[in-house]
């Protein structure tokens, strides 16, 4: 079987799903282009990434850190200094991440404006 003239095997969804529930999440996102730039402290992304907890900001840097995406250095400072920082395969998403963010912002009223529509039709 194909989809859109890729060859599609059931047995690999699976894999890619998690993947994909990884690097579309809200949170993951924000993070890797925060972390664009270079390191960042935990204290830091948590200002900078407006309403994220520490528990989700700390799930989700778990998260991208087994992924791969992330690595975290911890500085034998006191208090101890905990710095992230995108691998390579976690800057080689900051480009279809930066599309879709792009994207979002292109057809956020073309969308906005489709929900009210189908939200009036849902209510009539």
């Amino acid at each position: 079987m194909t989809i859109g003239g890729i060859p599609h095997h059931p047995a690999e969804c699976a894999g890619i799903n998690e993947v994909l529930a990884r690097v579309g999440d809200k949170w993951s996102v924000l993070v890797v282009m925060l972390l664009r730039d270079g390191p960042r402290r935990f204290n830091q992304l948590k200002r900078d990434v407006a309403g994220i907890s520490q528990h989700m900001l700390t799930i989700t840097l778990r998260g991208l850190e087994r992924d791969g995406l992330v690595t975290r250095t911890v500085f034998p400072t006191i208090p101890p200094r905990v710095d992230y920082e995108l691998t390579p395969l976690g800057h080689s998403l900051r480009a279809p991440v930066e599309a879709l963010g792009k994207w979002a912002m292109a057809h956020q009223s073309a969308i906005k404006a489709a929900q009210r529509s189908f939200d009036a039709r849902k209510n009539a």
